[in-house]
């Protein structure tokens, strides 16, 4: 395998013959370097060393005791010691399924915009960059100005963190393909733009990947001339574990993060004394037992190795050994499955009905795409996944309105209690139904189509139709790059509640990163939030108690009062 050079320079010049559309470079503001540590703050509570930030935070909550329709509340403070490492690391990302659609898209992007190549297309002249990322391509509100102006600074400029034009990218693909002939396959990126990085993606072939036939759709089976032979979990564990290190060696890193973005598995079966432990999972390794996926297998070398790791896609990764195995090691995990498109769009909407006081009755989302992702999709095992990951999206915001949606005593008749990978409902529920069918003509240019009918006053009815149009891989790739950024940056914060204790790691499952993730996986027991305002405004209120500032409030600027 050979990983994407590390090569930063801001300019365009030559390579390999190419001819670049813009003899003075222009750099979009989303892939410029900006100063590390940009904003500075001048509080008596944070302290700048020459190794960390360390602020000092107070976290205030509410404590509520409920009696019938009567409600006790007591304001609750937690005093909280923050320690960020301000050196930014030489960080390595591997891609499982670096070969497919998302691994192509990112690794001509970020070469893209490493030697900054325009391309011409139909309306003119392309410079790179990294729109649709959260962190490189937004905002938040700092605060206001003097003159009671509010101040806004990019996301990434709050606290040191990685740029993604320094990320060292490798990985594992079930096929071989170097990256030139599967970034022309996957048919994402322009032509113009193909043809000036084909020379350096040409150099890029993943490493052999870990391929059991009976997680993916049989008709992937065509593409799986790269695969670690035999049929030992075990000895596929430890090949796996074998390039993590060789790759961060071999490229003088710092940090490796590991992130599936390869095909939807099918569930694994959740078998007591097989997959519900960290010793009964590992033991279920060396015994190669059917129930340990591909995806598993990547999860338990990345925690063994040190390396957080990232599901992208909807299968149940992280069974609870998996889970137990990463809080043994104080190891990272996150997952689970990309929210690029209709899923972003609907934990909105939902959220904007539900609070506005309207019910909604019904959601149907429908799907169409022609990418590998819908032609693995096709089977039923690999839909069910992706559908138990989609349907789930509305559930909190449904519940927080007992209003609205009445509890119920009993599980709806035809409804399993508990399912695989799903949790019984304790409250109503719209009709949600989910479709999504394989079309090969539209290729990754994905087409969504949402009907959301809702009760409205007096019995009337609410009907709401969009239709979404989408590059399935252009939204995604953002999202990976986020969740890399983010992950790192949270893998040198430490915290202590008291000063007379030793800082600690973060909670083993980064549950800041939701808001990339469809199905946000947490602490066991503990809600899934999918509201997309809330899952923002936490990793806002993360990043302003880094630096030791509050959250912002509009109160003074909708009171005037002074």
């Amino acid at each position: 395998m050979s990983p994407i050079a590390l090569d930063p320079p801001a300019v365009a010049r030559p390579s390999h013959g190419n001819n670049y559309s813009s003899a003075i470079p222009i750099i979009d503001p989303t892939a410029a370097r900006r100063p590390t540590e940009a904003v500075t703050v001048d509080s008596p509570n944070l302290t700048y060393t020459d190794e960390a930030l360390v602020a000092k935070y107070t976290f205030h909550s509410a404590e509520v005791k409920q009696d019938g329709q009567r409600y006790s509340v007591k304001p609750v403070e937690k005093n909280l010691e923050l320690k960020t490492l301000r050196a930014v690391p030489k960080t390595g990302l591997m891609l499982v399924g670096w070969g497919g659609n998302n691994g192509t898209t990112l690794s001509a992007t970020i070469l893209a915009n490493q030697h900054n190549i325009s391309w011409s297309t139909r309306d003119g002249t392309q410079t790179p960059n990294y729109l649709g990322s959260l962190v490189r391509a937004s905002t938040l509100r700092l605060g206001s100005d003097a003159a009671g102006k509010d101040v806004f600074v990019p996301f990434s400029d709050v606290l040191p963190m990685v740029h993604p034009n320094d990320l060292v990218v490798g990985g594992w693909d079930i096929s071989g393909m170097p990256l030139d002939r599967a970034m022309r396959r996957a048919k994402v990126m322009d032509y113009d733009l193909q043809r000036q990085v084909a020379p350096l993606m040409a150099e890029l072939k993943p490493l052999p990947s870990v391929y059991y036939p009976s997680f993916i759709n049989a008709n992937q089976g065509e593409r799986a001339d790269n695969v670690i032979p035999g049929e030992d979990k075990a000895a596929h564990l430890e090949q796996i574990r074998k390039d993590i290190r060789v790759f961060k060696a071999a490229n003088g890193l710092d940090k490796v993060i590991v992130l599936w973005t390869a095909n939807t598995e099918r569930y694994a079966e959740i078998i007591p004394g097989v997959n519900d432990t960290k010793e009964n999972l590992l033991q279920a390794v060396k015994d190669s037992h059917a129930e340990v996926a591909p995806s598993t297998i990547f999860a338990i070398a990345s925690i063994l190795e040190g390396s957080p790791f990232i599901n992208g896609a909807p299968q149940n990764t992280f069974v609870p050994g998996c889970i137990d195995l990463a809080e043994h090691h104080k190891a990272f995990i996150a997952g689970d499955d990309f929210k690029s498109g209709q899923t972003k769009v609907k934990s909105v909407l939902a959220e904007f009905l539900v609070n506005a006081g309207i019910k909604p009755l019904s959601i149907a989302s429908y799907n169409h795409l022609g990418n590998n992702d819908g032609h693995n999709l096709s089977a039923p095992a690999q839909f069910r996944s992706k559908e138990i990951s989609k349907s789930s999206v509305v559930d909190d915001m449904v519940e927080a309105n007992h209003l609205l949606y009445k509890p119920i005593l009993e599980t709806p008749k035809g409804e399993k209690a508990v399912a695989n990978g799903e949790k019984a409902r304790t409250t109503e529920h719209p009709d949600h139904v989910i479709v999504i069918k394989y079309l090969p003509a539209v290729g990754d240019d994905k087409r969504a189509l949402d009907e959301y009918n809702s009760e409205i006053m007096m019995g009337g009815r609410n009907t709401l139709n969009i239709f979404n149009e989408c590059q399935d891989s252009l939204l995604a790739t953002p999202l990976i790059i986020d969740l890399v950024l983010l992950a790192e940056l949270l893998t040198r914060v430490t915290y202590r509640s008291t000063p007379e204790a030793e800082f600690e790691n973060m909670y083993s499952v980064l549950g800041l990163l939701s808001y990339m993730l469809k199905a946000p996986l947490t602490k066991p027991g503990v809600d899934v939030i999918n509201s997309l305002n809330r899952q923002r405004g936490a990793l806002e209120a993360f990043l302003r108690a880094c630096v030791s500032l509050q959250p912002a409030s509009d109160l003074i600027n909708f009171t005037q009062m002074q």
